[in-house]
């Protein structure tokens, strides 16, 4: 008589407590992760008056007097159209020449490529605060301080290297045979990378947008120093402001953090997925 298939063993009591143990330390984990976005909400939706009695009690009124103070009292319906206006077209250019550039130091010889990408390394290893100081004077000299168009290349530069690096990751790991092929078929190496590359990593290029999205719409310290009249504030430097111009007033200030991450945590939900899989890909290839 023939055996069946062997099964798994058994969990011992030992492996279920360890089990039970990793998921008691993650959900502690969240839960004190998620606690102050939580708390950010509550406090923004509360009533001003339920604000100051009960503080840290979770939904126990709904009012939407703290966000319309924050709006309008606040001005933060400028500075959301400012976060936009400094980080999409940052983004854009981070992207674009990130694409291209990665492409580049990944399949066209040129004299000097490694030495070329090397310097661009470099970049991810220069703190930003050696330079920002010279950068001021530099931008003032040049008439692009406090201007959306200064800013915005600042914001760019600050991304470009690793963009670069990790956008040539990617294309490294593509097979040659893909190329050969096209320019067998006559096609240019603008058409190559148009219509052959490029849609081989539109995961990656959604990660790149994404992650460099956000880390320039929380950016704080460039709009600060570059935009000292405050024309173009967007929400770091406004909530920093609206902060230090006036009492603590819980309930607005509450209001405008909710303002200030709601549209990053938007994004990120809605792309987390391609995030993720950019990521992940470029983890494997390099």
């Amino acid at each position: 008589m023939s055996r069946g298939v062997p099964q798994g063993r058994p969990r011992t009591s030992r492996a279920w407590a360890g089990l039970g143990a990793r998921h008691l330390v993650l959900g502690i984990t969240a839960a004190i992760m998620l606690f102050p976005i939580v708390l950010t909400v509550s406090t923004a939706l509360k009533t001003p008056g339920d604000v100051k009695v009960n503080p840290f009690g979770l939904f126990t009124s709904f009012s939407t007097a703290n966000i319309e103070s924050a709006w309008t009292t606040g001005d933060f319906s400028s500075y959301v159209l400012n976060s936009f206006l400094l980080s999409v077209p940052s983004t854009a250019l981070v992207v674009v020449l990130s694409t291209l550039g990665g492409y580049a130091f990944a399949r066209l010889p040129f004299p000097g490529r490694d030495l070329a990408f090397y310097l661009v390394v470099v970049g991810l290893l220069v703190p930003f605060f050696t330079y920002m100081i010279p950068l001021y004077f530099q931008l003032r000299g040049m008439g692009l301080l406090d201007s959306l168009v200064g800013t915005n290349l600042v914001l760019a530069s600050t991304g470009l290297s690793f963009g670069t690096f990790f956008m040539r990751a990617f294309y490294s790991d593509l097979p040659t045979e893909l190329e050969q092929a096209a320019r067998m078929d006559g096609a240019s190496e603008w058409q190559i990378f148009l219509r052959v590359m490029l849609p081989l990593t539109t995961s990656a290029v959604g990660a790149l947008a994404v992650f460099t999205f956000l880390q320039n719409w929380n950016n704080f310290l460039v709009p600060l120093l570059y935009i000292p009249s405050g024309e173009y504030r967007p929400l770091t430097t406004g909530l920093y402001l609206f902060l230090g111009g006036r009492s603590v007033d819980i309930g607005p200030l509450a209001a405008g953090t909710l303002i200030t991450i709601l549209p990053v945590l938007v994004l990120f939900v809605t792309m987390q997925r391609q995030v993720t899989q950019g990521f992940l890909s470029g983890a494997v290839k390099g």
